[in-house]
């Protein structure tokens, strides 16, 4: 029996949030976060997309790009409680709900709670519910996977939703430009456009031995998600036992200088979702990879959790300054949080950064 999953994505939650909450904002580009020189962009309305502010976004660039913009501070409190609202409602239909963070979830509603045989029709009730209680708009993507799911979500935002059918997935796909597929990133993406790859259908005459030889491992991912085949269960049990974001580069990176600029925006997206889920760790992990694809990884556990962002920042950097020389030179980095306060029972979460360009 083909499943029936759901993906709800909340439409820039955040700043969403604020806007309904200081009437005086709606409609302005705003963007929650620190305005200050070091100051990181943790989410953006929709006006400011229009100007390319984007989360992760350093401030002063999100500033230059859009004037107007209005920071305002992140009230993270706040988008828990709204997040407790929402998934109430999904436990309403289903108990089969695997949360992404606060603002997105899975929804296997195969065999649910009021007997409707429609996913479609879960979904735009969700939607509904979701407006009526939070005065908020969420958009869906409904398919028989989740990996086609989570695409269709992203189609028609804000405040849509998009329907993948069976029948209809496998032209879906073939016409989906290549960097539109989630989980190739931006480098991949452009790799395989030098290949002359630039949609699914492209993607899909390659063999999964040409895709192995061209992509390693992931290759085998990527041969499987084309043809629609994803059979990972919605798990409302995961235990998250790490948190984790790395980055690989264009170039590789050889100074200390160097390497501390790159990974300056991967600390902070480690640090923000900690600090939104409120779930924070003891053991810091540094990742490094040489350019002949060594990886070096060290560590450094402490008495307590690491609460405070400059506390974090600088254990961050404390770690590379003293093992940066090992690697000489490096092609990616990245930084892990171990030894959590809430243990939430999959391996740990990597949180996704565009590749460098």
């Amino acid at each position: 029996m083909l499943r029936k999953i759901i993906h709800i994505d909340m439409d820039a939650f955040y700043a969403s949030v604020e806007q309904r909450d200081h009437p005086e904002l709606r409609g302005k580009p705003v963007a929650v976060g620190g305005s200050g020189n070091r100051g990181v962009v943790a989410a953006a309305s929709y006006e400011a997309r229009r100007f390319g502010v984007r989360s992760a976004m350093p401030s002063v660039t999100a500033k230059r790009r859009c004037p107007d913009l209005v920071f305002v501070k992140a009230r993270f409190e706040v988008y828990q409680s709204v997040s407790r609202q929402i998934r109430a409602i999904f436990h309403e239909y289903t108990d089969l709900v695997e949360p992404l963070s606060l603002d997105e979830a899975y929804l296997d509603v195969t065999e649910n709670k009021i007997g409707m045989p429609s996913g479609t029709i879960i979904a735009e009730q969700i939607r509904q519910k979701i407006r009526d209680q939070t005065q908020l708009t969420a958009s869906a993507g409904v398919s028989f996977n989740k990996f086609i799911a989570k695409i269709a979500s992203d189609i028609n935002k804000p405040n849509g939703i998009k329907v993948i059918t069976p029948a209809e997935a496998d032209a879906f796909l073939e016409a989906l430009p290549i960097e539109k597929f989630h989980g190739i990133g931006k480098v991949t993406a452009e790799k395989m456009r030098r290949m002359g790859v630039s949609n699914g259908a492209q993607l899909k005459a390659l063999s999964e031995i040409d895709l192995v030889k061209r992509f390693g491992k992931v290759g085998r991912f990527y041969y499987k998600i084309v043809r629609a085949r994803d059979e990972r269960p919605v798990n409302p049990n995961r235990i998250r036992k790490s948190i984790g974001a790395e980055r690989t580069f264009s170039e590789n990176v050889d100074t200390l200088e160097g390497m501390r600029e790159k990974i300056a925006s991967i600390i902070q997206r480690v640090y923000d979702y900690m600090e939104k889920t409120d779930n924070y760790g003891r053991t810091l992990t540094l990742k490094m990879k040489t350019p002949d694809f060594q990886i070096i990884s060290r560590s450094k556990t402490y008495v307590r959790e690491i609460r405070e962002r400059e506390a974090f920042v600088k254990a961050c950097d404390e770690l590379l300054v003293a093992n940066w020389s090992e690697a000489g030179a490096v092609r990616l980095l990245g930084v892990a949080v171990s030894n959590l306060l809430k243990d939430h029972t999959e391996e740990g979460i990597q949180l996704e950064l565009d590749f460098d360009a």
